[in-house]
């Protein structure tokens, strides 16, 4: 297949409009079948309640170019389950079944030119979300909702390999208790651009939220979760019910435990710890592991023994085996892979 003419290897990890995405709207009890579209604006009434009461959420996965030249993508089912979970929280009706992987289909077919060629660094990334497009201006869910899936060719996280970064401590919470912290809803990451900005403002790449009961507990940054490696080689990641089930985190777990044959524990992370671990990494789609080098505890510098040079070679192996079944030269799980074939 004929590729888009664009310099895929100088490409940055930003918003570039592509040929069509996919529009579905629920109204009167019921979601209609959906269909492509090339307009990439959106009209909705002024009173619309993701305007007034942010009632919206959404998820990210990507579409790669495999080294045998076929279009897959990675784990599609598990962003359809945990849209549903974010939906049922913010009262909005979920998809009907099997819209989910259609419109992922769709849309990539539609943009086929624009899954950059493997090798690139570059990937596609697919945005589906919904939003209440009915006017309301009482505090309740909305009348009328919308769901869009657009696609967007991105170049990596990272130009020039990851390194390790510098985090903070933060002071703000991130998500309360019995809160939203385990959706994805659009307000959990609005709540968190002061607190960004204000972090690299100070000098450092991102925050590290704790528990806002006891704040005693590492939880996640403001989009990703955090992974260590202990001194003889364990994988932990933190447990909390108000941490965001990252797909990613999820499956470098399985890799862990399944295929490197690691040692692998999901429990309480207590920030007195931190001192103790060997590795330290953000998981996340955009750049599935981001290794941290230091975190400053209010002046306090905690660098981990893996250095500000490199990833770990824990925290390397995971990230060259996952990103090699998303790219077809490891082989991995069945089912991890759902390849969308193109004309």
């Amino acid at each position: 297949m004929k590729k888009a003419d664009l310099d895929w290897g100088s490409m940055d990890f930003s918003y570039k409009q592509t040929n069509a995405r996919f529009v579905a709207n629920w109204d009167n009890g019921s979601w209609d079948e959906g269909a492509m579209t090339e307009d990439a604006n959106i009209v909705i009434n002024e009173c619309a309640g993701v305007l007034q009461y942010a009632q919206t959420c959404f998820e990210g996965l990507k579409a790669y170019t495999t080294v045998d030249g076929r279009i897959v993508v990675f784990r599609p089912d598990l962003n359809d389950a945990r849209l549903k979970d974010s939906c049922d929280r913010l009262r909005i009706p979920a998809l009907p079944e099997g819209m989910f992987i259609k419109s992922v289909e769709e849309v990539v077919r539609a943009n086929a030119e624009f899954v950059p060629p493997y090798g690139t660094g570059a990937t596609m990334y697919l945005r589906p979300f919904i939003f209440g497009s009915g006017p309301v201006i009482g505090v309740k869910p909305a009348p009328s909702y919308q769901y869009r899936l657009f696609a967007t060719p991105v170049g990596p996280y990272f130009k020039g390999g990851a390194k390790p970064i510098t985090i903070r401590v933060c002071d703000y919470d991130r998500a309360a208790p019995h809160g939203t912290g385990h959706i994805k809803a659009g307000l959990n990451y609005a709540m968190s651009l002061y607190a960004i900005d204000d972090a690299h403002e100070a000098g450092f790449a991102e925050n590290m939220y704790l528990d806002a009961a006891t704040r005693t507990k590492v939880e996640e940054t403001g989009g990703a979760n955090f992974l260590f490696v202990t001194k003889d080689g364990k994988v932990v990641t933190p447990k909390s019910d108000t941490i965001l089930p990252s797909i990613t985190r999820r499956s470098l777990m399985v890799v862990a435990k399944d295929i490197l044959g690691l040692e692998v524990e999901e429990r309480e992370v207590y920030k007195e710890e931190l001192a103790d671990f060997a590795e330290c990494g953000l998981c996340g789609t955009a750049a599935v592991i981001s290794p941290v080098g230091c975190v400053n505890d209010h002046g306090k510098e905690i660098f981990f023994p893996a250095g500000m040079e490199d990833m770990g070679p824990v925290t390397r192996k995971l990230y060259e085996t996952l990103t090699g079944i998303q790219m077809g030269t490891v082989e991995g799980p069945e089912g991890w892979i759902h390849e969308i074939k193109c004309d």
